[in-house]
């Protein structure tokens, strides 16, 4: 385990048990999300030409300036 995780561990551990809960929930939901997005990646059967046309529509329109610093679902 990294220091970073078994620290934010220690820390979790001072919240009451329902946040604890609402915690673990996340991470568990966080870790199913990768685990399903590694298995995307590494399917050699996923034709990607989609996510690479997405993708270098999103360097032209940042080059282009017509981006906003942001997060998603940030207004």
């Amino acid at each position: 385990m990294s220091t970073l995780l078994e620290y934010a561990f220690k820390e979790a551990q001072k919240l009451p048990d329902d946040l604890q809960d609402e915690l673990a929930q996340q991470l568990l939901n966080d870790i199913e999300n990768e685990l399903q997005w590694q298995a995307t990646l590494a399917n050699n059967e996923i034709d990607i030409g989609g996510f690479e046309a997405m993708a270098k529509a999103a360097l032209a329109a940042d080059e282009a300036g017509e981006t906003e610093d942001g997060g998603f679902g940030e207004a």
